[in-house]
């Protein structure tokens, strides 16, 4: 049987104690969960006595699956230990583990995931321990949030299947890594506004980004960020072009901020897996519906589309 082991940590600017009480308690899961954005609606039954050893968390859904969690053993501030059953699409037990440490800005939190794939998925380990882990950094930056602010600022809603284009978007392309994707998508998208201004182009909507690439083992995008112009309009020199035919396109909308973007992009593939959809290669792409200058950034509306074939 093949093994498969994820691990993911983050450090919560509050004592073990206190992250352990939120963690250990199984009704509070809905809060932070990376996999229920994609599915809000999915059934969630939690046991009565929800923090103890022997507690259940249990989730039903067509597109999240089913399965169940259990403690197995509980060290207050320290360890908690679980097993992970899942149901659907197929059957397998995991061993899920919180390691928390003190650090001096509070607890640094690890969360686990140790397990066996079913003989004929030993082709999936390389791809489940890529995006187990990438649910669990989404989770845990929840998790961190919700601590320390009592709130997290992500709503996502699937829009489901809409007619897009034609779009012509001129802007900048760039590559970079995961985690400078912010600054440099406003650097990128600062530019294209002054070039399009010094070349007289008018601006038809935008800003939006559109993803050509996303290299999931390096951790970086290529991406370019920009904004609509007319189809007519010259190209200024240093700037590329992205033209969107007319087209399907599942639609997701994203409310709050832009750090959780990725938990709608999540629920827009999770979807399309899930209805096996069929999936455009001219790039998925997203458009700012307000200014971040003078938004809160739990009012951010950011409109995701997956274009299909």
């Amino acid at each position: 049987m093949p093994s498969y082991q994820v691990s993911r940590s983050i450090q919560i600017k509050a004592p073990p104690d206190e992250v352990y009480d939120k963690v250990v308690d199984y009704s509070n899961w809905t809060i932070w969960s990376p996999w229920l954005c994609a599915e809000p609606s999915a059934r969630v039954t939690v046991s009565d006595d929800s923090k103890s050893v022997g507690s259940t968390y249990a989730w039903s859904g067509e597109i999240v699956g089913a399965g169940e969690l259990e403690h197995l053993n509980l060290e207050p501030g320290e360890l908690i230990e679980d097993e992970i059953r899942f149901i659907k699409p197929f059957k397998s037990v995991s061993e899920v583990r919180f390691l928390l440490t003190p650090v001096q800005e509070g607890t640094e939190v690890t969360w686990q995931m140790l397990g066996n794939l079913p003989w004929f998925l030993f082709w999936m380990k390389s791809s489940l321990e890529l995006y187990i882990g990438m649910d669990y950094e989404r989770g845990l930056m929840m998790l961190k949030e919700w601590i320390e602010t009592g709130t997290v600022e992500s709503q996502t809603n699937i829009r489901g299947i809409e007619s897009v284009g034609p779009l012509t978007m001129f802007g900048i392309r760039n590559k970079c890594s995961f985690s400078d994707v912010g600054p440099s998508m406003e650097e990128a998208i600062s530019e294209s506004k002054q070039r399009l201004e010094e070349s007289s182009i008018p601006i038809v909507s935008g800003p939006l980004s559109v993803y050509h690439e996303m290299d999931m083992k390096r951790r970086t995008f290529d991406y370019t960020s920009g904004f609509v112009v007319s189809n007519s309009a010259r190209l200024p020199e240093g700037m590329s072009n992205w033209v969107l035919p007319p087209c399907k396109a599942l639609a997701v909308e994203h409310q709050g901020a832009y750090r959780h973007l990725g938990n709608a992009w999540s629920a827009a593939h999770q979807f399309a897996r899930y209805k096996k959809l069929k999936q455009n290669k001219c790039g998925g792409y997203e458009i700012y519906l307000n200014d971040p200058c003078n938004t809160d950034s739990s009012e951010l509306r950011t409109d995701i589309y997956l274009p299909l074939k």
